[in-house]
């Protein structure tokens, strides 16, 4: 007697299963976000016994790893996440807020890529004419690009078999539906089982493949988190909608390191790569201003300068507030913790709020002790130098410690015009080649170098 099927319900926002329906999701206390999946009876022990009659086993040590190849796009900030191009046969989802440039790269990584490869675009939200349209604004014009408009995915897959393109672009994955399956488009169920089809048919040609996702309300890629694991790349485009910087990051990447940002600016011709981000970052930059000092955080390889703003305001509540645009709130409530415990400087009783400039957010705790001088810059009303830069992490005691690779965050603040640098005490045994154009100032303690603002 064949098994039944199981059927569960699954939130598409957190991926919490239950096996009945509930108006709100118990783990993310979502409101109707729990959808319907059915989940097929697993093979019993006597069918799974049977093996294969040819296995693809080999020793490790006999395992050719120079045959891969990468497809270098030119786009040296997306080469760059992608840890040197495309590599074949690999799946990359990438996702990001509506408007933010999605399409717009995957049609200009087809402008990169038309004169070597043949193309497959797939679009389900677009006609053919909007997709010329906007590849008529960017430039791209070539016979070795097909588009298809289809939302089938037993279609798209068998046109994948038949013509066998060199790479593929699915926009968005969120449209496309396998008709045997009773849920409708954008849920768990088709979402998921269109991604492993399309995965396996491309992985067994060696053709690498681009898939849009968009994200939900709360800033994650919609869909199950298995969706994140069965691809290779997960990358995410962020950025203010109201600015024209954009930032690629690499989430997850089994071809090279997550840690190495793409810095783009969208104009009416496209994305356009930038080359030198703490240039644009610190563009506009008032000079003479309390509340402002420059810090220097590492993406990756890149060392890149922030401006950090710091505004300190007498409150008009009973209960001050803390916001952080760029910067980690409950890290920002452990800085003023700290000057008030180990400094006596009080913001109790003050609205307080902090700013990192262009779109940027910084995570390294090397930016401590900048936001730390600008807010006290920002009370006290005493600029900083404009040619002085500050990082380091400030620990609970009030201790500045130190942060790697120092020499490298130095040689680019004087790369850029500044003269001095405060940084821990401790990261001065590390220095061995300093340009001679900067002042190096060494710190212990917080108090040490808040006295450094008058």
């Amino acid at each position: 007697m064949a098994a039944k099927s199981k059927t569960v319900y699954v939130c598409r926002e957190c991926g919490y299963e239950t096996p009945k329906w509930m108006g709100k999701c118990p783990s993310c206390n979502s409101w109707s976000t729990l959808e319907e999946d059915v989940r097929m009876p697993v093979a019993s022990a006597k069918t799974a016994s049977v093996m294969p009659s040819t296995l693809s086993v080999k020793p490790l040590s006999k395992i050719d790893a120079t045959d891969e190849q990468r497809f270098v796009t030119g786009i040296k900030e997306l080469d760059r996440v992608l840890g040197g191009g495309i590599v074949k046969g690999s799946g990359v989802l990438l996702s990001g807020d509506p408007g933010i440039g999605k399409s717009t790269i995957l049609l200009q990584i087809c402008n990169a890529l038309q004169n070597k490869l043949n193309i497959l675009y797939v679009s389900g939200e677009e006609s053919a004419i909007q997709i010329k349209m906007r590849a008529n604004r960017l430039g791209v014009e070539s016979d070795n690009i097909t588009v298809m408009t289809e939302t089938d995915s037993q279609i798209v897959n068998n046109y994948i078999l038949s013509s066998k393109p060199q790479i593929v672009m699915i926009d968005s994955i969120q449209t496309m539906q396998i008709s045997e399956l009773s849920s409708t488009a954008g849920s768990i169920v088709q979402v998921r089982e269109t991604t492993n089809l399309l995965l396996r048919t491309c992985k067994s040609l060696d053709i690498p493949i681009f898939i849009v996702g968009h994200v939900n309300k709360g800033g994650d890629i919609a869909g199950p988190k298995v969706l994140e694991h069965i691809v290779d790349t997960v990358l995410y485009f962020e950025g203010e909608r109201n600015q024209s910087y954009r930032i690629l990051r690499a989430i997850k990447n089994r071809f090279g390191s997550t840690n190495e940002i793409g810095v783009f600016e969208m104009n009416e011709s496209g994305l356009r790569e930038v080359e030198n981000p703490s240039s644009m970052l610190l563009s506009g930059r008032l000079t003479d201003v309390s509340g402002d000092c420059i810090t220097c955080v590492l993406e990756g390889t890149r060392s890149i300068l922030a401006e950090v703003q710091g505004l300190v305001t007498a409150t008009g509540f009973g209960n001050p507030r803390r916001t952080a645009t760029g910067y980690d709130y409950n890290r920002l409530n452990l800085l003023l913790a700290v000057l008030e415990k180990r400094m006596g400087i009080y913001f109790s009783n003050l609205d307080t709020y902090v700013n990192i400039v262009g779109g940027m957010r910084l995570d390294e705790p090397a930016a401590d002790l900048a936001v730390a001088m600008a807010l006290v810059s920002g009370l006290r009303d005493i600029p900083i130098d404009e040619k002085t830069i500050a990082f380091g992490e400030i620990g609970l005691s009030g201790e500045i410690r130190t942060v790697p690779r120092a020499e490298a965050r130095i040689t680019e603040a004087a790369r850029l015009g500044f003269t001095r640098c405060i940084i821990p005490k401790s990261a001065l045994k590390q220095i061995s080649n300093c340009p001679e154009s900067i002042e190096l100032i060494g710190v212990s303690t917080l108090g040490q170098a808040l006295s450094l603002i008058k």
